[in-house]
């Protein structure tokens, strides 16, 4: 029984020699095949030694870039090709199929020492890592031309395992509906004015991503992103702090995962002025009141629903704030982040965080918000099956 359909994008490199142990190993799995062969990559092994490998016919499909597959890799990626992933730049075969591939994308990079080291090509690597793309290698070796250092592509077995990795998770929450809130709310002062604050919604769309990636139904309740959301998730607007916490609650009861992403005002301006203040020189005093905190409404509910808060603080007693939240909202993982450093966070398409659970601690070292996304739904589908394990 075929377990997932795999593209598998072979770039021109001496390296393309190895893709095919690679094909065969996926083909072994009993996975289904596709291979997309570049025009460089046929120069250094024809592409009918690759339909061979993967038991299919050679075909002059005119869509082949558009297979729907459950996870695309390419090895070898090539500098080039590297490149034109990172700038979204499609002239061939395997470039378009990223652009319109859907899923997981696995790359094992293959070039000279020199070539992989320069500014430019960390520059694009940075790139794909921070759209969640997963790079196995390159190792450390003597390449064709004679040269030693870090370029040399993974052997087949390690890009196969990554792969399998990737595969094993996209079952894992199926069935489990996700109420995900993203963003930073914004509160009218008048008609062309508001309290807010600088959340872009990079983290809780990571998240959207990684539970829909492992097949969760998610619905994800949106605070003016600067973000597009992901395809395939249910999407609701919800510019303030009143229609998020009525967008919330409106749904919760039908969520097996709560997670409170978004950064909620605290307050709202008492009463917002119709139409624009003109500025006549005179101060302007706003009264501030309370918005509703609807992590606490959530935690007072008798609901079953795993329910997961952040806690953005700053100064010294941050981390100690965090861990009463996770007491005095009654949840069951508090994700905390300090938000005094620039480098993560607000704004920032890195984080580090600390996953505050009832139990335990686990701190996640400084890394692309998917990546982070990943390690808390990790820590969210094993608090689900602890708890199904207690259930049963």
């Amino acid at each position: 029984m075929l377990v997932a359909r795999i593209l598998v994008g072979v770039t021109g490199g001496i390296a393309a020699y190895k893709a095919c142990e690679l094909v065969r190993l996926l083909v072994k799995g009993g996975h289904d095949v596709v291979p997309l062969v570049t025009e460089g990559a046929d120069r250094f092994v024809r592409r009918q030694t690759f339909f061979a490998l993967s038991r299919r016919e050679p075909t002059e499909d005119l869509y082949a870039h558009l297979t729907r597959a459950d996870l695309f890799v390419i090895a070898p990626l090539t500098a080039n090709t590297l490149a034109k992933l990172a700038h979204g730049i499609a002239d061939n075969l395997v470039t378009e199929a990223a652009l319109a591939h859907r899923g997981p994308l696995v790359v094992a990079p293959a070039m000279n020492p020199r070539m992989w080291a320069s500014q430019a090509t960390q520059a694009n690597v940075a790139t794909l890592r921070a759209r969640g793309v997963e790079l196995v290698g390159p190792d450390e070796g003597e390449l064709a031309e004679g040269e030693w250092g870090v370029g040399r592509m993974s052997e087949p077995e390690e890009i196969q395992a990554a792969c399998e990795g990737l595969l094993a998770h996209r079952e894992q929450l199926a069935g489990r509906r996700f109420l995900i809130s993203a963003g930073g709310t914004r509160e009218p002062l008048d008609d062309v004015r508001f309290v807010g604050n600088r959340s872009s919604g990079r983290m809780g769309v990571a998240l959207a991503e990684e539970a829909l990636r492992r097949g969760a139904d998610v619905t994800l309740v949106a605070s003016n992103l600067s973000v597009p959301a992901p395809l395939g998730v249910d999407v609701v607007q919800a510019p303030t702090a009143a229609a998020l916490e009525e967008a919330v609650l409106a749904r919760a009861d039908d969520a097996d995962v709560i997670v409170m992403a978004a950064a909620v005002a605290d307050y709202r301006p008492a009463e917002a002025l119709a139409g624009k203040r003109a500025k006549d020189g005179a101060a302007w005093t706003i009264e501030l009141e309370p918005t509703g905190d609807v992590l606490r409404t959530l935690g007072e509910r008798d609901a079953d629903a795993l329910l997961v808060g952040f806690a953005a603080e700053a100064g010294e007693a941050a981390i100690e704030r965090a861990r009463r939240k996770l007491t005095d909202k009654n949840a069951n993982l508090i994700v905390f982040n300090d938000v005094s450093r620039s480098d993560i966070g607000f704004e920032a398409e890195e984080n580090e965080v600390v996953l505050i659970g009832r139990e335990s601690e686990r701190r996640i070292d400084k890394a692309p918000k998917r990546a982070i996304a990943a390690a808390i739904v990790d820590e969210v589908a094993r608090l689900l099956e602890e708890r199904d394990g207690r259930g049963r």
